[in-house]
């Protein structure tokens, strides 16, 4: 059982015991969001089907409150594929540089409703308002076109959520929200940023760390491959052959 399971199975009374002793901490300090996950780290084996971390906390007073989820930054190509002498192929591509491997977003309200416009594109809430980075040369009025190609595919993939996540207030400082993550996740060190909104301005944020890694024999597989490419490469080789004479020795007995 994961831990974002095991802390879903916890008392009511401990998340809430968590969230005062939190919203206590808010006041001590001045500061006017605390935020905080109920687990750090997600772990990835070969039976890892998705999970969910809770993220929870406490403001200052009234006023809402934006979650937004950022997975490593990662260089991506985008292909186009066109027909060459009657066959489909890639003959165009864009490579976009820090982008993204993973953006989700929660809000206690439509995003629409609570920040302006020039706000949002201020700290990059929303797909909308990412900015992706094309590496040069590239022709300007293709990369409207790759854009979209790219939120597109990332969005079929699940790693960017096209739907806003719901955070839950109890009563007007307490507040929680279930962050989903697929099986795909990509690895990585992510960013959960929190924001407090009021009169559709951030009037201030936290930012907390989760860890997405390979654990067991996944991740050592992974480290390997990655520290001995050749030598991994020369073992996958030994084993496809290997395979192969093991799958050929009943026809030779015939």
């Amino acid at each position: 059982m994961s831990s974002a399971r095991r802390f879903s199975f916890w008392p009511r009374l401990g998340i809430a015991a968590l969230v005062v002793f939190a919203a206590a901490h808010c006041a001590a300090r001045a500061d006017v969001v605390l935020a905080d996950l109920s687990n750090h780290l997600i772990a990835i084996t070969s039976s890892f089907t998705g999970t969910s971390v809770v993220l929870f906390g406490a403001t200052d007073g009234p006023g809402d409150v934006i979650a937004v989820v950022r997975g490593p930054e990662r260089d991506m190509t985008v292909w186009r594929k066109g027909k060459i002498v009657g066959i489909w192929a890639n003959t165009e591509s864009v490579d976009f540089l820090n982008v993204p491997s993973f953006y989700a977003v929660a809000s206690s309200r439509p995003l629409e409703e609570v920040v302006l416009p020039s706000v949002a594109a201020l700290y990059r809430i929303g797909v909308d308002n990412l900015k992706f980075e094309p590496k040069p040369p590239v022709r300007k009025d293709r990369v409207p076109l790759f854009t979209e190609a790219l939120v597109r595919e990332q969005q079929r993939a699940g790693l960017f959520p096209s739907r806003v996540d719901k955070i839950s207030f109890l009563g007007e400082r307490l507040f929680r929200a279930d962050l989903a993550f697929p099986a795909n996740v990509p690895t990585g060190t992510y960013l959960v940023e929190v924001f407090l909104v009021r009169s559709r301005d951030v009037v201030g944020g936290q930012t907390t760390p989760l860890i997405v890694s390979k654990v067991g024999l996944d991740a050592i597989v992974v480290d390997f491959a990655n520290t001995q490419a050749a030598a991994y490469g020369a073992i996958a080789v030994l084993l496809a052959m290997m395979a192969g004479w093991l799958a050929s020795l009943p026809f030779r007995r015939a």
